[in-house]
């Protein structure tokens, strides 16, 4: 894996990664989250400032499936197959399954062909390398980053997304096993490209209230082919900070769209205190709920 996840990423980057708020907290969530959920419920390989694995150790025993985090695409930022070997022991040991965040730093969508190329051989190779872990989605960023947002530009991306995704499923790979995450763009962008390649979608819960998406409505349309919802807070416009923070208008609509959700719901934090608040807070509005429900 290379260094340990503090030194080897860029803070300016991933400002979440804080060796010094993170060292010395306690190991675990207190609890067990096994089967609490009809969903299963996951968190990141980012909370402790460690490797994949021993954030692994410690967070399997207590949650359903852990997202591996794989932003960054140079093979010392990858697990070899000897730790590819580990997390499927570590699999069977915990009753756990995985999930997989591609890497952000390609682009499917790129004017350049070679960049596209890249980004298509640098998927495949992850796929490939991390196919014992049978991983439950791999989620994908179809990252828009022209300057324009006028038609033709969108839909020359779209175009060159298109090819790379039809690239990518010449491999055989299963499109329904990639999620297609919903980012800062309208995700009518991508919703032709999904539905004639038939891939799974990625609801960013975060993602969408930033962008005042309503989430009902969101799930209603896209509820069959969302394989995994990624759950966390907004503060001041910031997202992936403690689901606390949670907009209190959009709390009860999370909850209908849990209610009826089997797939996997990742809380998708970094650091250990954002996601212990992130659990409390999901169970005490859950157990509310309910009590209503009986009430």
């Amino acid at each position: 894996m290379g260094k340990p996840v503090v030194g080897n990423h860029n803070r300016r980057q991933y400002p979440f990664i804080e060796s010094k708020t993170l060292i010395n907290m306690d190991p675990a969530p207190l609890k067990s989250y096994k089967n609490r959920y009809p969903f299963r419920l996951a968190t990141t390989s980012f909370i402790y400032p460690d490797h994949i694995i021993p954030n692994v150790k410690i967070l399997g025993q207590y949650l359903d499936e852990i997202e591996l985090i794989l932003f960054e695409s140079s093979p010392a930022s990858l697990p070899s197959k000897p730790e590819i070997k580990t997390l499927f022991n570590l699999a069977k040991a915990l009753d756990l399954t995985y999930n997989i965040h591609l890497p952000l730093d390609i682009s499917l969508g790129d004017n350049s062909l070679a960049k596209r190329n890249q980004g298509v051989d640098t998927i495949k190779r992850i796929i490939d390398l991390a196919a014992p872990l049978i991983a439950s989605t791999h989620t994908l960023h179809l990252a828009y980053n022209e300057s324009s947002k006028a038609k033709t530009s969108v839909a020359k991306w779209q175009k060159n997304v298109y090819k790379s995704m039809e690239q990518l499923l010449s491999f055989g790979i299963n499109g329904k096993t990639i999620s297609i995450e919903t980012l800062l763009y309208p995700f009518e962008w991508v919703e032709n490209i999904i539905t004639a390649l038939n891939l799974s979608v990625c609801m960013d819960i975060g993602h969408l209230i930033l962008q005042n998406t309503d989430l009902e409505t969101f799930f209603g349309k896209y509820s069959e082919a969302t394989s995994i919802i990624h759950l966390h807070g907004v503060k001041n416009l910031r997202d992936h900070v403690s689901l606390v923070n949670l907009p209190e208008k959009e709390i009860v609509p999370v909850l209908k769209i849990l209610k009826r959700f089997a797939g996997v719901v990742s809380l998708e934090v970094f650091g250990h205190n954002n996601l212990i608040a992130s659990l409390r807070f999901l169970e005490t509005c859950w157990e509310g709920i309910s009590k209503r429900k009986k009430g």
